[in-house]
Formats: structure tokens, sequence, C-alpha cells
């Protein structure tokens, strides 16, 4: 594969999305760089976006709306609230439940996983009362 050309572009993408918490989306990501880059496109976001997804620097969250964005990159989980739509991060241990997967799975490797947790959050339930 030849050496990705750098982008100021993909950086300001990234950089963006790494000083945040709230898992943008690609339109949040979009209208918070046009400040400093007021021509670019938002399929030049789309494309940075699957770019850093594939270059495994980002990963994207698919939810019932639009797909979230998030630097995190370790193993974490998430929380999505199905009111408002948004991402939390949940850093609670699941080996004992890897290691069940592991014992049912008689010689395969776990390379990844995903786990989703989806209910009311917090602020919509304050809101509902």
């Amino acid at each position: 594969m030849a050496a990705l050309k750098y982008s100021r572009q993909r950086e300001s993408i990234k950089h963006y999305l790494c000083s945040r918490e709230d898992h943008p989306t690609a339109d949040m990501i979009y209208m918070g760089i046009r400040q400093e880059f007021p021509n670019i496109s938002l399929g030049t976001v789309y494309r940075n976006l699957s770019l850093l997804v594939d270059l495994g620097e980002i990963q994207k969250i698919t939810t019932d709306g639009a797909d979230r964005y998030d630097s995190r990159i370790s193993p974490h989980h998430h929380f999505i609230c199905r009111r408002c739509g948004c991402v939390l991060d949940l850093m609670a241990p699941v080996e004992d439940l890897l290691s069940g997967v592991r014992e049912c799975w008689d010689g395969g490797d776990v390379e990844e996983y995903r786990l989703e947790f989806y209910g009311i959050c917090q602020q919509c339930k304050k809101n509902r009362t």
C-alpha cells in the first residue's frame, strides 16, 4: 500500500474528534471544523472519517440514527440513548463475559468485540418528569 499523503483537513478532523467526548456525527464534525476550513465539503469529512476508521485511528458507532465517531480506540463499550441518541462511554470490565465466550467457542480466537447497551439516558429521564 502506498504511503498516505498528509492532509491538514484529516488532521483537523482527528484533532476535533479527540477534543470531544460526546461521539459526534459527521455533520457535527463538519460544522465544527468549518471555521478552520470554510471550503471543506461534507463529502470530504465523510471520506476522511472513513479513512481514519479503516486505519484504526478512530471508531465508528452505528446507531439507529446517524453514525457516531469516537477517538477512543482502547477497548470500551457504549450506552446509546433511544430517545436523544447520545452515546456514552462505558469503561466496565467484561473479562468474565469474554472468558465465558472463549469457553463456549472451542478453539476459536476472539479478535474484536463490541458491546452496546440501549436505554434512556439520565438527562432524558430527568426531562420526562
